[in-house]
């Protein structure tokens, strides 16, 4: 069935976006950061890294601007839109599902899998290089009953106060949605200095990132964990802001939907994490 829409007068319900060149430089500043990622950690210059990121991040604000427009003002995102959104944030969170499996994969093969005693695994056996153990030899875990433990609470406490957000904003209570908003932005931001506390605590007086393949594995599970959870934060805090300028509405607030998505799927991630890594691991 062909639908009308009213504010365009095409007689269908697709968006047609207009040409724009953001996808084109965003690819530009993509390949600039990666590639000033590399001569970064090869030869300490951080210029190419610094220039591509800011580039990107302009990008992503221009972008996203666009699309608030879209589908506040221009009121282009009809149902079938809405819906092709929401099979992309469905399709995005499953990619980074994927992107966490991998980090786990690593783990439980360290961990797990018995590895020769050649130079490259030698820490994972003991001093006769004869049985694995896991942690290596040397590493001193955390105690998963301190920060671990806290940061899941933490993050539970957010998880619940964003699906109280979410609620408010379908009930149309908008003092109540910005009340949880600014709770969990704030355990977000709590949850990040918490985790950038253990680093420091890590790094002092636990193990660096160099010091085998369990600091490894654990700085990288845990620390892109914590970028989602900081990319997650700015994404509730823009919703704070459109609440504030009355943007959602009863029925249209997918937005705020797809961010409430996206920070509980940081939850799960974090609760295998704790169980697995700091619990298990440990």
């Amino acid at each position: 069935m062909v639908e009308k829409s009213t504010s365009t007068g095409q007689k269908h319900p697709y968006h047609l976006v207009d040409p724009s060149p953001l996808p084109f430089l965003s690819s530009i500043a993509g390949l600039a950061m990666a590639a000033g990622l590399v001569f970064y950690m090869h030869y300490g210059t951080s210029w190419l890294l610094i220039l591509g990121t800011i580039g990107l991040l302009t990008i992503m604000f221009l972008w996203w601007r666009d699309v608030i427009k879209e589908a506040t003002f221009q009121k282009v995102h009809t149902p079938v839109v809405e819906l092709g959104l929401r099979y992309g944030m469905a399709l995005f969170i499953a990619s980074e599902v994927m992107f966490f499996v991998a980090f786990f994969w690593a783990f439980f093969d360290a961990s797990l899998t018995p590895k020769l005693p050649i130079e490259e695994f030698s820490e994972t056996f003991d001093s006769d290089g004869a049985v694995g153990i896991w942690p290596p030899e040397g590493i001193k875990t955390f105690d998963p009953l301190d920060v671990p433990f806290l940061n899941t609470l933490i993050l539970l406490m957010s998880g619940t106060t964003c699906t109280w957000a979410h609620h408010a904003v379908r009930e149309g209570h908008r003092d109540q949605a910005i009340q949880a908003l600014w709770c969990t932005v704030g355990l977000g931001i709590f949850f990040s200095f918490m985790q950038g506390v253990e680093y420091y605590e890590a790094a002092h007086h636990y193990f660096s990132f160099t010091d085998g393949i369990y600091p490894s594995v654990f700085y990288m599970a845990t620390g892109f964990h914590g970028f989602h959870v900081m990319v997650g934060t700015a994404f509730l805090a823009v919703c704070l802001y459109r609440v504030y300028k009355n943007h959602f509405t009863t029925e249209r607030h997918f937005g705020l939907e797809a961010a409430a998505w996206y920070w509980h799927f940081v939850d799960v991630v974090w609760l295998f994490l704790f169980v697995c890594v700091y619990v298990w691991g440990a």
